[in-house]
């Protein structure tokens, strides 16, 4: 039944090691350039088409804050403005704009954009972007729809991909949450080197930065284009941002099918677990003869951890939503207890398990029960004692994938030293001890088995009792090597085959 859970240690000790920092902060719009608005305006001077000189006046000699005031008012007007037709379009080497009038029933609506045209319904030569608008708007004859590709100067912000902005609008409504999602599609005309990413972001004009709120980035290393899938309407660009060392190779971002269907299996499995432990330790406390036995004491112990750390990872996303600070605290210092006891007592079943096997004579010990408790549950006390003696700040909610703003939250270790050292180091010193106590006891029966008189069919029996050791790999978390194969190319495989393994 231990071995049920052994997936749901990885999704911690993954993600809760391989994130970036928590308190990210948002790439701002002018990071050159920046100034006191109000020197240039386009707010009633003229219309539109005159709008879109005044924003070249801007990039050429104005601040990036008169730009982003300008690209705001840009939209308006364009959305206020009265058009001949269902569409109408202008064209500059700063601006490409579509105003365009539904009729009475909309279902939706492809834009197609070059760097000097721009239509509705069909692609023109050369097209850079593509935008997808789903019939959810609902947008009818007094709701214009207003499309805008600026080109952004470099000297305001170089990490725009090709200096491009693309902003949407709908005349008299304010749209967000939508459930069918808004798509653009950039074609990718300039080369990605691997250091970088693309991020699909929109312009927070408040505090004048970009932000991935509401955003999904859909791309892989190699693609020619890159889809920013969106529940609201803004101005929207795409950022290249630094990698992860796991995206180095560029598969290390699991596509959100992915995310979910892990999280179905992560929440089930370890809903099932938990009662399946209840159940073990209900059995073992009504059986007596098994409470006689050593090795079964040994069992419950850490079946009693892992009760604990069910317990406390199924409530931490709902403590750490609530934002309470007191139980969030004691949450992550429950969640970071049961993790490091988990391990410990993962240690003391490879001990044991060597003990038995190998040593099997003199292997009296006094007290053992006693000596092992106080490894398996004193030691992990010791190390989070020391964390909050040093800083209790280092436990408060942090996300399970802080590239993504809408992910889920938990209440466990913020710092990422901290958290390498006190969750993937404990657990690297733990699987190599397990995998040499393991290659020992392997090595020994195999060799005991094969020097008695038995002969062939005591070498069969030798190949069930190494089968029968296989399966105690579970129990030792041996198959979390897979975690050594989820970078890189392998990630999604990798992650996919470890939960598969690890909940058989």
């Amino acid at each position: 039944m231990q071995s049920m859970k052994w997936w749901l240690l990885f999704w911690l000790v993954f993600f809760l090691s391989h994130q970036p920092p928590a308190c990210r902060s948002s790439p701002p719009v002018c990071r050159n350039r920046p100034g006191p608005p109000g020197q240039f305006s386009c707010r009633g001077q003229c219309n539109g088409r005159c709008c879109k000189e005044v924003l070249a006046n801007i990039f050429k000699t104005g601040s990036c804050d008169d730009a982003v005031n300008a690209i705001k008012e840009l939209q308006e007007i364009l959305e206020e403005e009265e058009i001949s037709g269902a569409s109408s379009s202008i064209i500059s080497d700063t601006v490409v704009a579509l105003q365009y009038k539904p009729n009475r029933t909309f279902r939706g609506l492809d834009i197609y954009a070059s760097d000097n045209q721009v239509q509705p319904g069909q692609s023109p030569p050369s097209s850079r972007v593509r935008v997808q608008l789903p019939s959810e708007l609902q947008a009818g004859p007094n709701n214009k729809i207003v499309f805008c590709m600026i080109k952004w100067p470099e000297t305001y912000q170089t990490d725009v991909y090709d200096r491009r902005l693309f902003g949407l609008s709908v005349q008299r409504k304010r749209i967000s949450g939508l459930q069918q999602r808004v798509n653009i599609t950039i074609n990718l005309t300039k080369e990605i080197n691997d250091t970088q990413k693309p991020s699909c972001q929109f312009i927070n004009f408040s505090p004048n930065t970009f932000s991935e709120d509401g955003c999904i980035t859909l791309w892989t290393r190699g693609q020619n284009n890159v889809t920013c899938s969106c529940d609201h309407l803004t101005y929207f660009a795409v950022l290249l941002l630094p990698v992860s060392g796991s995206d180095t190779n560029g598969t290390g971002s699991l596509s959100p099918k992915d995310q979910e269907i892990l999280t179905y299996i992560t929440l089930i499995g370890c809903s099932l677990s938990l009662f399946a432990l209840v159940i073990t330790v209900l059995l073992f406390i009504t059986n007596r003869k098994v409470r006689e036995d050593v090795s079964m004491k040994v069992h419950i112990n850490l079946v009693i951890a892992l009760i604990l750390l069910n317990l406390h990872f199924l409530l931490s996303s709902r403590v750490a939503a609530v934002s309470s600070t007191g139980v969030c605290l004691y949450m992550a210092l429950a969640l970071h207890y049961s993790l490091l006891t988990t391990f410990s007592w993962m240690a003391l079943e490879g001990f044991h398990l060597y003990l038995l096997l190998v040593k099997v004579f003199n292997i009296y010990i006094k007290r053992y029960l006693l000596k092992l408790s106080v490894v398996g549950w004193g030691v992990p006390a010791v190390i989070v004692s020391v964390v909050v003696i040093i800083d209790r700040g280092f436990y408060s909610p942090v996300s399970l994938d802080a590239s993504k703003s809408n992910n889920t939250d938990i209440c466990y270790i913020t710092n990422d030293k901290v958290k390498m050292g006190t969750t993937l180091g404990p657990f690297i010193l733990v699987f190599l001890f397990n995998m040499i106590m393991f290659a020992v006891t392997i090595r020994r029966v195999w060799t005991l088995r094969k020097t008695t008189e038995f002969g062939q069919s005591n070498r069969d029996r030798a190949k069930k009792d190494i089968c029968t050791l296989l399966g105690v790999m579970t129990l030792l978390g041996i198959t979390w090597g897979l975690v050594f194969f989820s970078f890189g190319y392998l990630s999604t495989a990798g992650l996919y085959l470890f939960c598969i393994l690890n909940s058989l």
